[in-house]
């Protein structure tokens, strides 16, 4: 994660399930609202934690509890950096075939990777593909829409 002096990174691990990431998902959506993140991106950042999530615990650590979960965030006023980790074996994400094609439009995979890449600014995997790095910038606010959104609103 690159250095930033306005916020050192916060690094956590918890265990490998849906549970423990949705709590961790709504805390994190919480400070966004309180760095001033305004509903378009939230709606980016929340879509994004949980396809991250859902790979991590279910594709990753092929849903066994035991497997830990490794976070490394930072939320600044104008930006939103998170690293995920499982425990699995990785994947090669430039490997999964284009859910838009004709011919995938009934598969099961790759769906939530184009999703990341569609709503976050910056993802990057490592070498072994069981991390993923997502950087989304805060967006200007809409004159029509502004960004005083109550956290209720977002999740």
């Amino acid at each position: 994660m690159a250095a930033n002096p306005e916020s050192s990174p916060t690094q956590l691990e918890l265990p490998g399930t849906m549970e423990a990431a949705e709590r961790l998902c709504g805390e994190l959506l919480q400070e966004a609202v309180r760095k001033g993140f305004g509903e378009e991106d939230l709606f980016a950042i929340h879509l994004a934690l949980e396809e991250a999530f859902v790979n991590a615990i279910q594709h990753g650590n092929q849903g066994d509890p035991s497997k830990k979960v490794h976070i490394q965030y930072s939320i600044t006023p104008s930006r939103f950096e998170i690293s995920i980790a499982d425990e699995g074996p990785g994947f090669q994400p430039d490997s999964l075939p284009d859910p838009r094609k004709p011919e995938n439009l009934y598969k099961c995979s790759g769906r939530g990777v184009l999703l990341i890449r569609s709503f976050m600014d910056q993802v990057q995997y490592n070498s072994k593909g069981n991390q993923v790095r997502m950087v989304k910038f805060k967006s200007k606010p809409s004159p029509e829409k502004g960004s005083n959104h109550s956290p209720q609103n977002v999740l």
